[in-house]
């Protein structure tokens, strides 16, 4: 596996907390998110999102995670 560069986990950071942010501000606002899961696309309903952020120093995973209860999207 490659190593980052400083600058380059910075700017992951920096990523991974606006995407945090924009999660949460859905939650808050009863919006639904769209994902793609297993080569389709899935919405996920306000009250199925789990949306944890662990900073760098904390460990552990930074990604957002999903409840299992979301609707798969309708073609």
């Amino acid at each position: 596996m490659m190593q980052l560069t400083e600058d380059d986990e910075r700017m992951l950071e920096s990523l991974r907390k606006a995407v945090h942010e924009a999660l949460e501000r859905k939650r808050r606002l009863g919006q639904y998110a769209v994902f793609w899961r297993d080569g389709r696309p899935q919405r996920i309903e306000p009250e199925m999102l789990n949306v944890p952020f662990n900073d760098a120093a904390a460990g552990g995973s930074r990604v957002p995670e999903v409840r299992n209860r979301g609707r798969d999207i309708e073609r």
